[in-house]
């Protein structure tokens, strides 16, 4: 029996270092999000701890290395999305999923805030069976809070390829931050949200 044992805990140990995927060897990991405006799902990303960086770029299409010309005509199947690098030590994809959430009108269909096309819908880009399962959790728990006369309509589908923005697309917020503000405040894009969420903060406190 200790030999049986001995030999199913090292097969278990050598997958784990082969895969990277169990929780006390992953230094980092990637989560995928779609929430309209690249610009502003940055920022409430760049705020929790454990996160250490957040990249804007086009993914869920059929284009090979689009730009942001051709993918805001709505033609290349892309949509405008951040992928943010984390460590899962310090902060849970199950927290990542609750900022996203509360970032996003999920009951618009192509579509956030101001900005409309396909290019603009929300999404959640998994990158394995874990983030799937917890996805579509997340998706359930909300369906059933009944918080929502309309259906949910966020697609929950497996990550492709993703392809980094423009670089003044990056950090825009902080590049640029009046014009940033301005684009936020015109499309209403907070006050949709507290009509959706409430008065939380975009990090759901």
């Amino acid at each position: 029996m200790r030999t049986v044992l001995s030999v199913i805990l090292a097969a278990a140990t050598t997958l784990g270092a082969m895969s990277g995927t169990t929780a006390g060897t992953i230094e980092r990991a990637t989560a995928t999000f779609a929430g309209g405006c690249f610009w502003c799902m940055e920022p409430p990303f760049d705020e929790l701890d454990g996160v250490i960086s957040t990249t804007s770029g086009y993914t869920g299409g059929h284009k090979p290395n689009p730009t942001y010309e051709e993918v805001s005509t709505g033609t290349t199947g892309h949509t405008e999305a951040v992928q943010i690098v984390y460590e899962p030590k310090r902060i849970s994809y199950e927290r990542l999923l609750e900022v996203f959430w509360r970032n996003i009108d999920p009951v618009m269909p192509d579509a956030q805030f101001c900005d409309h096309g396909t290019q603009y819908r929300s999404g959640i880009f998994y990158h394995d069976e874990a983030q799937r399962r917890l996805a579509e959790e997340s998706k359930r728990a909300l369906e059933a809070s009944r918080r929502f006369k309309a259906p949910i309509v966020t697609e929950i589908v497996a990550a492709g390829v993703f392809y980094p923005a423009e670089e003044y697309h990056q950090d825009y917020y902080k590049k640029n931050p009046i014009r940033y503000k301005f684009y936020r405040a015109a499309c209403e894009r907070d006050q949709r949200l507290a009509e959706l969420w409430g008065k939380a903060d975009k990090r759901g406190n």
